[in-house]
């Protein structure tokens, strides 16, 4: 009798998609976790009445996965907000809490979530940081959603802190500003000439892409640097640390020399990547003292060093699409419709700090201008159709295995906001569970940059240190385009 009823409960909820079923392989059991400080101590009850009228109103965040062969289903479920929350009881006096705080947020990668429930679960630690009063930490699994969802529907659940009935502001999205284009300055044939030269700069770049791609899956693989995960690094514990930096020194960099916020950070990021390794390289111990001599090659001229990064393939629904989801306003697509782009990293020590933005925007122009990230997930749907859930798991981890670490970027509110009544300080979002030693998020608030790290401290020991050497290429970057950029353009 209970067979049935289970039969029957299956057949009324929903088939979970296959790009969702890859998140629940053992070599890709993938988790979000979001840390969302607090100005002020948190009052868990508020929280939850909270949830009750936001979070609980989203169907996967109120459904349970039921499996039967190789099918998967997401079942409706009552939601007992007492196991999803957890409010551990903590000494107000500890000696060093930021060191706690990651300490307990480590360990969460260590245990799985039930999946008799809802797959995610948030955890409130009323301990007062260096930058908060206290901590909310979410642990959801990826399978729920895309990264780019899921950061969409929790700011959803936000307020600004100034009007507690209005959703945040995000800045205006480029696309949108850019979807009337103006009229053509040149000739109609050159116009034509112009888009010809376009399309097929596209069909080249795509399957110059595609077969980089195909040869990361067959043989390409990053070099072994003091980056790179080992075997099984993917079920390894990771450690997670962020740092909040100045938006506005962003901004500024941006607006000198006529790039983007992403091709500021990537930029950023090369340049703390190459202080970093050639520091090793050197035989500087981040800690002091003496150090081994680094594994793999010891040349950062020489090395391929590459970053995934992950794309959200269909537009993302915005804060209010989301927040009209969970009032039942609107039915918005939901689900894991995720494509990649491999990207190169150079991290040869440069004289000119402003090398490195520069060499980030042309690789990034070139990538933007290429299919690869549509391709890429066309090719995974196609694999796990043709070929079923191992082969489509073991491809997916060897891309990501064969190169050195996932970046990604996402624009944050405008103002401060509140979760649920509480002021919010910082938002630190990042992932675990793929086959990757380093993974970095950046997230804009108001006028700060956070910076999240997800490691594995047996390949990156001293990941503070990794932090001060992005902390310190902004800071370098910034001072030289004062110094030689802002005079010419005042």
């Amino acid at each position: 009798m209970g067979s049935s009823g289970e039969a029957n409960a299956v057949y009324k909820g929903e088939a979970m998609s296959p790009a969702a079923q890859l998140f629940h392989a053992p070599t890709l059991n993938c988790y979000v976790i979001a840390s969302i400080g607090s100005k002020t101590r948190i009052n868990p009850h508020v929280i939850k009445e909270g949830l009750r009228h936001t979070l609980l109103k989203h169907p996967r965040f109120t459904s349970k996965l039921v499996k039967k062969g190789r099918r998967a289903w997401w079942i409706p479920t009552t939601v007992d907000l007492e196991k999803h929350v957890i409010v551990p009881e903590i000494d107000p006096d500890l000696d060093l809490p930021d060191r706690f705080i990651e300490d307990y947020t480590s360990n969460l990668t260590t245990i799985p979530l039930d999946s008799s429930r809802p797959l995610w679960e948030l955890h409130l630690l009323n301990l007062r940081t260096s930058n908060s009063e206290g901590i909310g930490i979410f642990r959801i699994h990826h399978s729920l959603g895309d990264g780019a969802s899921l950061i969409s529907l929790l700011l959803s659940v936000t307020r600004k802190a100034s009007d507690p009935l209005s959703l945040p502001t995000l800045p205006p999205s480029k696309d949108r500003a850019l979807s009337v284009l103006p009229p053509s300055p040149f000739p109609p044939f050159c116009s034509l000439f112009l888009a010809i030269f376009s399309g097929l700069a596209l069909i080249w770049n795509t399957l110059v892409d595609m077969i980089m791609f195909f040869a990361t899956i067959l043989f390409l693989r990053d070099s072994q640097t003091p980056l790179k995960g080992l075997p099984g690094v993917e079920h390894t514990t990771k450690r997670f640390v962020h740092r909040n930096v100045s938006l506005d020194d962003i901004k500024l960099v941006k607006s000198a020399m006529k790039v983007t916020i992403n091709d500021v950070l990537l930029g950023i990021t090369q340049a703390a990547l190459a202080r970093y390794l050639n520091r090793i390289q050197a035989g500087a111990n981040p800690n002091g003292g003496a150090v081994k001599q680094p594994r793999g090659d010891s040349n950062f001229k020489d090395v391929r060093l590459r970053a995934a990064i992950l794309f959200n393939v269909r537009p993302t629904a915005g804060i209010k699409e989301m927040a009209d989801m969970m009032a039942e306003k609107s039915k918005v697509k939901w689900g894991n419709w995720i494509g990649y782009i491999i990207l190169p990293f150079a991290v040869v020590l440069q004289d000119d700090p402003l090398k490195y933005v520069r060499q980030a925007k042309s690789t990034i122009d070139r990538k933007k201008h290429s299919l690869e990230a549509i391709c890429t997930f066309g090719c995974a749907k196609s694999a796990l159709k043709l070929f079923g859930m191992k082969v489509a798991a073991a491809i997916t981890h060897r891309v990501l295995y064969n190169t050195t670490l996932t970046f990604s970027n996402v624009v944050g509110p405008v103002e401060e906001i509140s979760f649920c009544g509480h002021p919010v300080t910082f938002l630190a979002p990042s992932v675990c569970g793929h086959p990757h030693a380093l993974t970095i998020h950046f997230l804009s608030y108001v006028n700060q940059m956070t910076i999240s790290m997800a490691v594995d401290p047996s390949v990156i020991p001293d990941p503070h240190r990794l932090c001060d050497d992005l902390e310190a290429s902004l800071k370098h970057i910034t001072d030289v385009v004062k110094k030689t950029l802002l005079p010419d353009i005042v």
